[in-house]
């Protein structure tokens, strides 16, 4: 008796594969119920899918295996195709694997029943290489379905930095930031320049990695020559801008003040940008900087919010210490911080004018004799006064 060639073979154990056809998809199912924990907390709706699935992959294997090399059909195509987006997020990728296996695993048990005399290792050799198959095509789907939420991720990220540029901090944004997974509390704003020759979305992707190390959530955006990083869940946001920082391009990178919530990052974003525009009064500024270190600078650049800050914040409490308190600061200031030349000019000792420096700094967190300070001091001095010449016109 001559022996059956491949072909003959493959026609034969293809009409058994036909036959039996039904009761893999049902078998299937039931050993997945015994060896998938998974799968039996999954809802009625999903496992019905799932059945679909492993129905189009038995499906698929038969049509696979009867047709020629050169003509067989794309298994990602034939076997995922049936499945809603929905499925894809809600079962992972090792789940897909499992139930693989597991179907394969029901296919093997039956070689015997299944293949045509003697045919068994041709049958065994096909399950094996429609199984590489199938674990590329979940591959090549999951990619591509990975590849799709980064991209609609990447959008609603640049959504939200925008609108909390815009000062648009609605509900709306917050559904946008909410799909995103953003709960994070507080928030702080960080506001640099883009590197030069560099892909915006490589500097997002090198912020978020920043973040994580950092173990802070970022939304971050790019707009023209400045980067936008938002940053949620930071206790030190000195620290947790350090390493962002280390990421932007030349140039200073300031850090706005925190904030309780995304409602209230606008605040924090235009204290940056601010700070931003005015670094270039201070060359010498740390890096990062917070925006309030460059009140003077903004304030002398026109940021009204610096300006009403050091007037409420700094003048105003001098103001109602008393005259002599402003008085004496003035005097030191425009005595080139001298002591003793202060007092002889106000008529009073040296330590009279120690305590009212000393005062000065209690009431408004600045000391009269460092230089920085001294500047800043200045500043308010100045704006105060241009604030009274205003309420007496």
């Amino acid at each position: 008796m001559d022996t059956p060639s491949d072909a003959e073979l493959r026609e034969q154990t293809t009409e058994r594969l036909e036959k039996a056809m039904g009761t893999f998809g049902t078998a299937a199912l039931a050993s997945m119920e015994e060896q998938l924990p998974w799968f039996r907390r999954m809802p009625p709706d999903q496992r019905s899918w799932i059945g679909l699935v492993a129905q189009a992959g038995i499906a698929a294997f038969v049509e696979w295996f009867k047709s020629a090399e050169q003509s067989r059909p794309a298994i990602a195509g034939e076997v995922f195709g049936t499945a809603p987006r929905e499925l894809l997020r809600a079962i992972k990728l090792r789940h897909t694997i499992d139930m693989v296996r597991v179907i394969i695993d029901v296919v093997e048990t039956r070689l015997d029943e299944l293949a045509a005399p003697g045919g068994v290792p041709q049958l065994r050799e096909a399950i094996l290489r429609y199984t590489r198959d199938v674990a590329f095509g979940a591959a090549q789907v999951y990619a591509q379905a990975a590849e799709t939420r980064a991209a609609w991720d990447a959008r609603l990220e640049a959504l939200v930095v925008n609108a909390v540029m815009r000062g648009e901090v609605d509900d709306g944004m917050h559904s946008w930031a909410a799909a995103l997974g953003w709960t994070s509390k507080p928030v702080t704003v960080i506001a640099g320049y883009q590197p030069e020759d560099e892909d915006p979305e490589v500097t997002i992707d090198q912020m978020q990695l920043a973040a994580r190390r950092a173990r802070v959530d970022v939304l971050a955006g790019v707009q023209g020559t400045r980067v936008i990083v938002i940053v949620g869940g930071a206790e030190d946001p000195l620290e947790a801008a350090r390493p962002i920082a280390a990421k932007c391009g030349p140039g200073p990178v300031v850090i706005g003040p925190p904030v309780d919530d995304l409602y209230d990052s606008t605040t924090s974003a235009r204290a940056a940008l601010a700070g931003l525009r005015a670094a270039a009064g201070w060359p010498d500024a740390p890096r990062p900087v917070q925006a309030i270190e460059l009140l003077p600078e903004r304030a002398l650049d026109g940021d009204d919010a610096a300006r009403r800050h050091l007037t409420e914040q700094v003048y105003n409490p001098m103001l109602a210490a008393g005259a002599p308190l402003l008085d004496t600061l003035a005097t030191y200031l425009e005595q080139g911080s001298s002591l003793e030349a202060t007092a002889r000019l106000l008529f009073v000792h040296p330590n009279t004018v120690r305590y009212r420096l000393r005062r000065v700094t209690e009431l408004t967190g600045l000391a009269p004799t460092d230089g920085r300070n001294a500047f800043t001091l200045r500043i308010a001095l100045v704006l105060g006064r241009f604030s009274a010449r205003s309420a007496r016109l």
